[in-house]
């Protein structure tokens, strides 16, 4: 069995929910105390051991590349100031993984995003850590799908249950328990419309990984709700031929294509930030009486 060393990260989205800051700013750069959404998925996606990264995006988004560029101009100054705590902060995003970038010429949905990526995955299996959700644990969500896959030998999906009258803004996926928090998926549905459409309250939310013979069965995807190539009903192929595992993953996830999201992952993570969180906590709670 293959290892998995490359990850996909689709980027390439408008951003429309959290407009107007995403009029010219990537929704992936939205910053999270003191680092851009993005470098958290990326950090993800290295401490699970992936090497190769891929970020799809589109129009506008060449920020992101700046972002994992290094800055002479910048580095000069502040080893010249003696920050060189700071110095090093930045000159290491730049060394996180081997990151390359390809643009999605046309949204056509994530199924067209991922399929961007063929050339870049070749004949390996491969992880797709989605843009608009950062996943925060002790152990990376990736890497806990990464295990299933080598144990199981199937495509994994990292999945939750989400509430009743939410799924039908998410997949629905037919489930059967294999060991603790990991199941057999045997069928999904992309934002089930009505009742009798629903298979589970468990939603594919995130991250999955892949086998290179997704490509193909993208090929021949039809473009599904909202007129798009979702990747959910060429899953749904794996799923109901070959099958597929999901994990139940551990860390909380924050949808940083949502306005209060956001808000949620700033908090949380400043409560969490060794320089700030004592500060920021009493803040908090001088705050709270005036509520």
């Amino acid at each position: 069995m293959m290892k998995v060393r490359k990850a996909v990260i689709p980027a390439a989205g408008l951003g429309t929910r959290v407009l107007p800051a995403t009029k010219s700013m990537p929704k992936e750069m939205l910053t999270i105390v003191d680092k851009p959404a993005i470098q958290y998925i990326v950090e993800e996606a290295v401490n699970a051991g992936i090497t190769d990264i891929l970020i799809i995006t589109n129009r506008g988004k060449g920020i992101i590349e700046d972002h994992f560029d290094r800055s002479p101009e910048l580095e000069e100054r502040l080893l010249a100031s003696g920050k060189k705590d700071v110095y090093e902060q930045v000159v290491g995003i730049s060394k996180l993984a081997n990151i390359y970038f390809v643009r999605q010429k046309e949204t056509k949905g994530l199924g067209h995003a991922v399929n961007c990526a063929r050339s870049f995955v070749g004949n390996e299996p491969f992880a797709v850590l989605y843009g608009d959700d950062v996943i925060i644990g002790d152990d990376p969500a990736c890497g806990q799908l990464i295990r299933a896959y080598e144990q199981y030998g199937k495509a994994v999906v990292g999945i939750k249950a989400v509430p009743a009258d939410a799924i039908s803004k998410y997949s629905s996926l037919k489930v059967e328990p294999l060991n603790d928090n990991v199941y057999s998926v045997t069928d999904m549905v992309e934002k089930p419309q009505t009742p009798d459409k629903v298979l589970s309250l468990f939603s594919i939310l995130g991250r999955c990984v892949l086998t290179p013979d997704i490509f193909d069965i993208l090929d021949k995807t039809a473009p599904g709700a909202g007129g798009e190539i979702q990747l959910t009903d060429a899953m749904k192929t794996l799923a109901c031929t070959v099958g597929m595992t999901g994990v139940d993953f551990t860390g909380k996830r924050y949808d940083m294509g949502d306005k209060l999201g956001i808000l949620q992952a700033t908090v949380e993570i400043a409560l969490q930030n060794p320089q700030l969180g004592d500060a920021f906590r009493q803040y908090l709670k001088d705050l709270a009486p005036t509520l």
